[in-house]
């Protein structure tokens, strides 16, 4: 069994076809609708993710048995109201969702100290609509997410032929390291640069911590960046709260001059306290720990 991420999420354009209809038309709760029958056939045909997030729930969050079966449908459910709730703010239906802001002043003094700052989330909650939180906060607020270019193409191309293109930057990461010559300028131009620090591939340089009681692998990247390059540092997630609210965190990291690993336990403390105040938000759906490669 693969225990690493393989760099792509699952999902057709059917699928995303079926929800931007039901969103159009009959709008955003008639889209949850389909969710019902979408999350259990995840919990009976996507096994590996079934698994894996079965794994967390039981042994990192201690659930008993029973109720991590039973999250396991709650956490596909919460996944897939993410996803539309994507597609829906970025059709337009942005006035149709509630937004609440806790530490975006930090985001905002790095705007106006016009150094740049690097932002640090994870897979949890739905980051992506970040942008829409900081459009309405600071129009200065030009985001460039540094990501592989792993995911399904043809997705990408239909979401953008049928919501607003959005307005982040991709900095695409190369072998030969060039993403950080523009990772350099997009931070003398005052930019934000995001990563996200919990997800690596096997064969790239990784750092080892301890998350949730048990140690797990995390790309190096982003943390010997960040504690090398003397900017701000910020860890932010947007957190759905209910079905039309979302939460935005923020958080200024103190950080010690090219001490990555001290970022890194940071940022797993973050992690961790934010999974407390929502625990069925967790979207890395496989074996994150890499339990089942120690039992091989």
């Amino acid at each position: 069994m693969t225990t690493e991420w393989e760099g792509k999420s699952r999902g057709t354009v059917l699928g995303y076809r079926i929800f931007i209809f039901f969103i159009r038309n009959l709008g955003v709760r008639a889209a949850y609708s389909l969710l019902y029958f979408v999350a259990f056939y995840f919990c009976f045909f996507a096994g590996k993710s079934t698994k894996a997030i079965f794994y967390y729930l039981n042994r990192r969050l201690g659930y008993s048995k029973l109720k991590s079966v039973l999250n396991i449908y709650r956490s596909y459910f919460k996944f897939g109201q993410t996803i539309i709730d994507k597609a829906a703010i970025s059709s337009g239906l942005k006035d149709k969702f509630t937004y609440e802001f806790d530490g975006v002043e930090n985001i905002v003094k790095l705007l106006d100290e016009g150094k740049g700052g690097i932002l640090i989330s994870a897979h949890v909650g739905n980051f992506e609509i970040a942008e829409f939180f900081l459009e309405e906060i600071d129009s200065r607020s030009q985001i460039n997410l540094v990501t592989t270019d792993a995911e399904h193409q043809n997705i990408k191309e239909y979401l953008e032929s049928v919501t607003t293109r959005s307005n982040i930057k991709f900095i695409l990461i190369q072998e030969d390291l060039s993403h950080i010559f523009q990772i350099n300028g997009a931070l003398s131009n005052g930019e934000l640069v995001c990563f996200t620090g919990d997800r690596f591939f096997e064969g790239t340089k990784y750092l080892s911590e301890e998350l949730m009681g048990k140690e797990a692998k995390f790309p190096a990247g982003p943390f010997l960046l960040a504690s090398r390059l003397k900017v701000p540092v910020v860890f932010v997630y947007v957190m759905k709260e209910t079905s039309k609210h979302y939460h935005l965190y923020a958080r200024t990291v103190k950080v010690k001059h090219r001490d990555a690993r001290d970022l890194l336990v940071k940022y797993t403390k973050s992690v961790e306290w934010i999974l407390g105040k929502y625990p069925l938000q967790w979207f890395n759906y496989f074996d994150f720990w890499g339990e089942n490669k120690t039992k091989q």
